[in-house]
């Protein structure tokens, strides 16, 4: 008899990928094997609290029975026809987006910088449709340590010299300015300019949260100078800061909205550009597309997320456990924490550099049982699952004191 398959372990399998997976990743070696909920289980069967949700593209947790259950549903009727022909999804996923948003089109697309890069197709057609610009002259302002994708494109604007180097030559027509600078901004925004494209929180750069009042003047003046205001809610959108969109928090309403992550519930990748319908409209057939956007199954999962948002439970969770999570972090500064900015479920904790990096920080956590992630230095990042229980949410912050001491 051949003896069975020995099961491959944790360390065989982080070993394996070294020779055959580029390395474009530096992950903490966990090897996770199932999920549910907010917790997932690694080959040995080790558990571990997932206080990061993959960047907030599981805000539901894993694994949502709602969504599950629309998956396999859809599973047994139609997964893809490509937009070549309708499919009987597609109709009622753009119309419950559009009316969660509160804007009146819907361009479905798959990965989030599929969104961005579509966003900026548009601006441009609308800036020379629309507004007149001479061609080939329009520009966007974007603001510094954005992080908005790693197509070439996009990271022709970033300012991270990581995400930079070796890449070029870069797409030109984009103007960067500080972030939360609005005179700034006022001076760069000018008669060629298409529109002005910034995250309401920037995430990778630590969950920088502007000054109030800089996204009301991002509109004010966008608005008065005759450009659009895209807002990227990849990251910060569908529930994570406590509210449907991070920029509800000042009432403001975009002319675009880049969406995608926790749109497809952890399950399938789904993204979407959300318009005003004078912008999407100068889009027509034959200049713009994707093969797997809009498609069934994901349009089946879009569908089963809203309808959850639609609910306002997760916002309000996030909105209420996010005290426990600011206290939580407040009783911590002095205490290895330098600092911390937080909205909603959604932190980022800058450490003492005496204790460790944020790297060193977040493998001693995942040796507790706690997985989150580094950024820039000293910086980890906390977005757990809105499906975290409070006493769940108490136990990760004690696990941070006590990796702290």
């Amino acid at each position: 008899m051949t003896a069975p398959a020995r099961a491959r372990t944790s360390d065989d399998l982080i070993r394996a990928e070294e020779p055959v997976l580029a390395h474009n990743y530096h992950p903490l070696p966990v090897v996770v094997a199932r999920a549910e909920g907010t917790w997932v289980e690694d080959v040995e069967g080790r558990r571990y609290l997932d206080m990061l949700s993959g960047y907030s593209a599981l805000n539901f947790g894993h694994r949502h029975p709602a969504l599950i259950e629309a998956a396999h549903r859809q599973l047994d009727q139609l997964t893809l026809t490509s937009r070549a022909f309708h499919n009987d999804r597609l109709a009622e996923f753009a119309e419950r987006l559009a009316a969660l948003t509160g804007l009146d089109m819907v361009l479905p697309m798959n990965t989030g910088a599929e969104a961005v890069e579509s966003g900026i197709k548009v601006a441009r057609k609308w800036a020379y449709d629309v507004k007149g610009v001479p061609a080939d002259q329009a520009t966007i302002v974007v603001a510094a340590d954005n992080f908005h994708g790693r197509t070439t494109t996009i990271v022709s604007f970033s300012t991270d010299e990581t995400a930079r180097a070796g890449f070029g030559p870069f797409t030109p027509g984009f103007t960067i300015v500080p972030y939360n600078d609005l005179a700034a901004l006022e001076e760069a925004v000018d008669e060629n300019t298409a529109a002005v494209l910034i995250e309401p929180i920037q995430g990778e750069a630590g969950v920088v949260i502007p000054d109030e009042g800089y996204l009301t003047g991002v509109r004010e003046l966008t608005r008065r100078k005759g450009c659009l205001f895209i807002a990227d809610e990849i990251q910060s959108g569908l529930g994570r800061t406590g509210r449907t969109l991070a920029v509800d928090h000042e009432d403001v309403v975009p002319d675009m909205l880049l969406l995608g992550k926790a749109l497809g519930g952890g399950i399938v990748p789904v993204s979407a550009v959300v318009a005003r319908r004078e912008v999407l409209s100068v889009l027509h057939p034959g200049e713009h597309g994707s093969t797997f956007g809009g498609n069934p199954l994901a349009a089946a999962v879009g569908i089963a997320v809203l309808e959850l948002l639609e609910t306002g439970e997760f916002q309000r969770r996030a909105a209420e456990l996010g005290v426990i999570l600011r206290d939580g972090l407040t009783e911590l500064v002095g205490k290895g924490v330098l600092g911390f900015r937080a909205r909603g479920l959604w932190a980022g904790v800058d450490i003492d550099p005496a204790i460790g990096t944020g790297r060193e920080i977040s493998e001693r956590l995942m040796r507790e049982g706690i997985l989150a992630k580094d950024t820039h230095g000293s910086t980890i990042r906390l977005a757990p699952p809105l499906t975290i229980t409070a006493e769940e949410l108490r136990s990760a912050l004690g696990t941070l004191e006590r990796v702290l001491g």
